[in-house]
């Protein structure tokens, strides 16, 4: 069991087996079987699980990595710059797409209907008594486009800059970390009301 997990793949392999036949035998004991409401809860799984890397590592840029960088000294940093920095921003973008696409994918399988009133805030048909949940849930989502955008217009070009690999003078590289930096503090500013939008609305109105 030790050399399982010692093995990073391996470990997460399994774990993403065992995931899947738990959903499988949701499907089975479901009460509409494999019909589109378990599809829909098959792709808020995979929302939530790319959710949890999106922001948890959006946390530890915002929480650990940006805070303590002024206080490592200047021989180490590459170790973080060249190694740690880069496989962290790979796995920060790509959950922010996974997350996004997943998200908008449940949206769509709830129908055509629901997904007017969320992303128009409830003034799709227009404002009846009950849409105010739509406005809502509507700003949770656009909040999460607006960070997801973030991330791949914002952050990562100018992280590229930051961390050498694409090649600019000192003068652009420092201007790319900061413009980075408040891109990141920009989601982590966004991220709390966002999560709030997509957890009050679940337990409230499912």
């Amino acid at each position: 069991m030790s050399g399982l997990l010692a093995n990073f793949r391996n470990t997460i392999l399994l774990s993403a087996v065992l995931a899947a036949v738990m959903i499988f035998a949701f499907g089975r004991i479901a009460p509409g079987g494999f019909d589109l409401i378990f599809w829909q809860a098959a792709l808020r799984w995979v929302h939530v699980v790319a959710g949890i890397l999106w922001i948890g590592l959006l946390y530890y840029f915002n929480f650990v990595q940006i805070r303590k960088m002024p206080e490592i000294p200047g021989d180490l940093k590459p170790a973080v710059s060249k190694y740690i920095a880069p496989e962290a921003l790979f796995w920060f973008r790509w959950s922010a797409l996974v997350t996004v696409l997943a998200g908008l994918a449940v949206m769509g399988l709830r129908g055509h209907a629901y997904a007017a009133e969320v992303l128009s805030f409830g003034f799709a048909g227009g404002l009846h008594q009950g849409d105010q949940q739509f406005a809502l849930m509507g700003l949770g989502v656009w909040l999460a486009i607006i960070m997801f955008l973030n991330v791949w217009g914002v952050i990562w070009p100018n992280q590229k800059r930051a961390l050498g690999i694409v090649a600019v003078d000192d003068d652009k590289k420092a201007r790319a970390a900061r413009i980075a930096m408040l891109g990141s503090r920009t989601n982590l500013l966004l991220s709390l009301p966002m999560l709030t939008a997509m957890a009050m609305y679940q337990t409230l109105f499912g």
